[in-house]
């Protein structure tokens, strides 16, 4: 088995491949922008930091995106909305 890029490497990659289209495992199409340290999620106009992304690389072998939210932005409180959080 090969050993994992480092974050950096990824977060370049990142950043080449923003305005692509990509789609979720229930066939959604979205794409996203890089703005400074920011990921952009155009769809529905959410954001994640290069730092949220960067804490939860190491997770990488997650289930889905749920667990990247639950990391990242911790368990979900009243007034958010779990359609968002289940796009991260």
């Amino acid at each position: 088995m090969s050993e994992k890029p480092s974050f950096e490497e990824v977060w370049v990659r990142i950043r080449k491949r923003a305005g692509e289209a990509f789609f979720t495992k229930t066939g959604i199409r979205f794409t996203y922008g890089v703005e400074g340290e920011k990921v952009m999620l155009i769809r529905i106009n959410y954001s994640l930091s290069k730092g949220d992304l960067m804490k939860a690389y190491p997770r990488v072998t997650m289930k889905g995106p749920s667990e990247i939210a639950s990391l990242v932005r911790g368990p979900p409180t009243s007034g958010r909305s779990s359609t968002t959080r289940g796009y991260l």
